[in-house]
């Protein structure tokens, strides 16, 4: 697998999911070589995967930097303030022009460009992107959002890079926390979906492996049935659903539940979350 090369040095500050996920797509497009790719973490158990495929790993977040052009940082919200710190006293020294991707939840384009500016060692110019991405981002078959300037440099590359996972979509920062909690908490909604899914199967008799399968290939065909036909989500349940028939009646019982409503609610309270853990 091919695709248009990217001249950039890319890092990541931390090696977890979202990390791995982005860091893979790269490797096997090809866009980017093994070397030109740094990743930090605390331990070296997050780093094995990369020593194998050749990246160069470190435990000191500045060497990042100093190496990069484009540095995705990785980490949980809430350890953000002490990577900041951490930076603050090493001896990290860059002038050239350079693009922090944060995939911090809640986390603004302006409060991370805020707090990176206290950083003595970075002194040249730098632009910050948001991203949101999600764990299906690990199987190539993601959905990411993402934030930038129109004025952007590297805007273009970064939006490359995270279509190398899956989709990516350009978004005013006003909807970051709603889409993260449709398209980035989503997936946890819908495996429990594919859990429940399967528990029906179960109960009637289906044994629990074919179940899982019946029921995540069923979801997997839905979603591709919505974004290749063009149709309403309304239009194609309501072929499914003969009159008097079986699918009706279950659907039914899911009104009866407050489906709907249920899933409204927790986009909203996810959203909410995103919101205070930005604070």
């Amino acid at each position: 697998m091919s695709s248009t090369k990217i001249s950039y040095k890319v890092g990541f500050i931390g090696a977890g999911n979202m990390a791995k996920a982005i860091g893979n797509g790269i490797l096997v497009s090809e866009t980017i070589k093994a070397e030109d790719i740094i990743i930090s973490a605390p331990s070296d158990r997050n780093l094995a995967f990369w020593k194998e495929k050749g990246v160069r790993t470190t435990h000191d977040n500045a060497e990042v930097i100093t190496f990069a052009d484009i540095v995705f940082i990785a980490v949980k919200p809430q350890y953000f303030a002490g990577m900041i710190e951490g930076l603050k006293t090493t001896k990290l020294s860059v002038s050239k022009p350079m693009c922090f991707v944060s995939i911090m939840v809640g986390r603004t384009v302006k409060s991370v460009k805020e707090v990176l500016e206290t950083v003595k060692g970075i002194s040249g110019p730098f632009e910050v992107i948001k991203v949101m991405p999600n764990t299906p981002s690990m199987v190539g078959t993601g959905c990411s959002v993402m934030v930038s300037d129109k004025s952007s440099v590297f805007s273009s590359v970064v939006r490359q890079i995270m279509e190398l996972t899956g989709v990516c979509e350009e978004i005013p920062e006003s909807l970051m926390n709603a889409c993260g909690a449709l398209s980035g908490s989503g997936p946890a909604y819908l495996y429990m979906v594919i859990e429940a899914l399967a528990d029906g199967g179960v109960k009637l008799g289906i044994p629990r492996d074919l179940s899982y399968r019946l029921a995540a290939q069923t979801m997997s065909g839905a979603g591709k049935m919505v974004m290749e036909s063009g149709k309403h989500p309304g239009v194609l349940k309501d072929e499914v659903c003969s009159p008097g028939g079986s699918t009706i009646t279950g659907v039914h019982e899911l009104e009866k539940s407050g489906l709907r409503a249920a899933f409204m609610n927790a986009i909203t309270a996810a959203a909410e979350r995103s919101e205070q853990l930005g604070k």
